[in-house]
């Protein structure tokens, strides 16, 4: 693997994103910044007026509408910019800038919510039947209506939006000591050279089928992440502050409620899965103590984790042929779902591969104009199906952008792993569907397992760190760098079980985890994957109608509560069942592995 990485003036241009079809100039971006500014001065002129008539409520949300669209290109462009280069000034102090016209824009807009709160519910019913434009806004208006004992005065709302700038600060400072401050040693690669360690390398150190490397890239990756342990537990810290802040002020019980309460999820829905998950950890343990069989070693250690334990089957795959197995993996969607994806590879929505100072991992932000894919490519099977991930989550806001209408068209946290992960549900199926070779297959199987290891099992410990380390600071307690580790490592533990040795480097990992800043995302993943795996099988065995079923979910945006929108694509979130089934088929596959690799 190229382990070369280059600035960012020196990648081919095919392989970045097109940030000019945002803007063609930072100039032009800054017009457009200074006109959104004006647009949002606007809001004002509709203070204290949206109880007095149907079209006056119609009108305001028509502005809130052209607002959201432009500040939609202009926070993707500083956005997109900024994650190129962390260490470009120019693009820190636009994205820096972006912060500051949403806290604008919050504060502007403060009065909004308690005057559609004071309007009766007869006579909103009457401005409905006076202006039927309105009932374009209804669902709008009926989840701000749904969370009225959490909304507060005019002053106070407006004083919380103000204090947005704050409550971003945590993330900010993670992102900037991670991905543009903090340098690793080199390692010393198969080849026996210097190679550099990066967040974006790190991984693919630890899948290495030599020991040794994935011993060293572990020791100084974590041993450097040691030594600013206090700064990372300060910031993590203050990042839980924040939310204790802004949770009690909206007299919310705990951060957790505040955060599901948000996308209308059930605290329920998240306690249910930590549990489900406890109650099959024996497939866990079950299939780690396989990975120490079937590596041959004495001590199976953290660092061993990622290695494939199918010897001589690993292979490059190139971006090329990436794309073309994914094409087909998702054929059983139609021709519409692949025409899509086509137009994303064609015309430069992702940016492909790593360089100095480019944001770590992988995402895709639904813009407008287009979605834009991060990605930081490795020619790896893992990024294979990163590409698969990062492309569902786009066709969903593709699809969503082009049904709903502004306000409706941005689908919640909850359900955005769910198109991601169906994806690479269908492009494991396709893989192994492909192979007639047993060793290719044990390999693919492998990688299968690694995914439910990564994203079912993984996400929820991280799940269940968050929400340990939330109520031990709700509860008064100080989270030190010690106290946070020790919590991770008890974790690691518990969900590794006996047969592998919980290195005392792992209790660090907390510190180079992004997701412990999205405030309570990463059990989505789990949830979502879970999901995924249920719909990925329906799609294949029942055809069209469950096409049809799913598509309507990906084209929902958010027109409906996330746990509504599964259930029409056909699966019941609020159950333990599509957990419990997903790791039933983990435990299948566990022993397929172990019956192909049989001596």
């Amino acid at each position: 693997m190229e382990k070369t990485i280059k600035k960012r003036s020196q990648v081919d241009p095919k392989y970045t994103w097109a940030t000019e079809d945002l803007y063609a100039s930072d100039s032009d971006w800054e017009k457009d910044f200074i006109d959104t500014g004006k647009l949002i001065e606007k809001i004002q002129d509709y203070k204290g007026k949206l109880g007095s008539s149907a079209n006056a409520l119609v009108v305001y949300f028509k502005l809130l509408e052209e607002i959201v669209l432009k500040m939609d290109r202009v926070a993707n462009y500083a956005q997109r910019k900024s994650d190129e280069d962390t260490k470009n000034t120019t693009y820190q102090d636009l994205a820096s800038r972006l912060m500051n016209i949403y806290v604008a824009f919050q504060s502007a807009n403060s009065f909004a919510t308690n005057e559609c709160l004071n309007i009766s519910e007869d006579i909103l019913n009457k401005f409905y039947k006076e202006n039927k434009e309105l009932l374009d806004y209804k669902r709008y208006i009926d989840e701000i209506r749904r969370q009225k004992e959490h909304i507060l005065s005019e002053e106070q709302e407006k004083l919380l939006a103000e204090a947005g700038n704050l409550g971003d600060a945590p993330s900010t400072i993670f992102s900037m000591l991670s991905d543009a401050d903090m340098e690793f040693p080199d390692v010393i690669g198969e080849d026996a050279k210097p190679q550099k360690l990066t967040h974006g390398t790190f991984i693919s150190y630890l899948e290495s089928s030599n020991r040794e490397v994935r011993k060293d890239a572990f020791m100084k990756l974590y041993h450097t992440l040691d030594k600013f342990k206090n700064t990372s537990a300060a910031t993590y810290f203050a990042q839980i502050k924040q939310l204790m802040f802004f949770a009690k002020a909206r007299k919310y019980n705990s951060t957790l409620e505040a955060a599901l309460d948000n996308t209308n999820v059930p605290v329920s829905v998240y306690k249910n899965l930590v549990k489900a998950v406890e109650d099959n950890m024996h497939y866990m343990h079950k299939y780690v103590k396989l990975r120490k069989k079937l590596l041959g070693l004495d001590e199976l250690h953290m660092y061993d984790l990622y290695t494939t334990v199918v010897n001589n089957a690993e292979v490059k795959i190139s971006f090329e042929e990436a794309k073309k197995n994914v094409m087909e993996a998702v054929a059983p969607l139609g021709k519409d779902y692949q025409a899509i994806l086509k137009e994303g590879f064609e015309n430069r929505w992702i940016d492909v591969y790593e360089n100095e100072g480019k944001s770590s991992g992988a995402y895709s932000a639904g813009a407008k104009v287009h979605p834009y894919v991060l990605l930081n490519h490795t020619d790896s099977l893992d990024s294979e199906f990163t590409l698969a991930h990062e492309m569902g989550h786009s066709i969903h806001s593709y699809l969503s952008n082009k049904t709903q209408k502004p306000l409706d068209a941005e689908y919640v946290i909850f359900v955005a792993e769910v198109a991601s992960t169906c994806n690479e549900a269908l492009l494991m199926e396709y893989l192994l569907n492909k192979t007639t070779d047993k060793l290719e297959r044990a390999y693919l199987i492998n990688h299968f397992l690694e995914q439910f290891r990564g994203t079912i099992y993984r996400q929820t410990m991280f799940a269940e760190f968050e929400m340990i380390t939330n109520e031990m600071a709700e509860k008064g307690m100080t989270l030190t760098a010690d106290a946070l580790s020790k919590v991770y490592y008890d974790l690691n533990v518990k969900y590794y079980g006996e047969d592998i040795v919980v290195d005392k480097e792992i209790a660090i990992e907390w510190a180079r985890i992004p997701h412990f800043f999205y405030n309570f995302y990463v059990f989505q993943y789990a949830t979502g994957y879970s999901a995924a795996i249920a719909l990925s099988r329906k799609i294949l065995d029942e055809g069209e109608e469950a096409v049809k079923n799913y598509k309507k979910f990906l084209s929902g945006g958010c027109s409906k509560t996330p746990i509504e929108l599964l259930k029409i694509a056909g699966v019941d979130m609020t159950t333990a069942q599509p957990i419990n089934e997903a790791l039933k088929l983990f435990g299948t596959l566990i022993d397929e592995l172990e019956e192909l690799l049989a001596d």
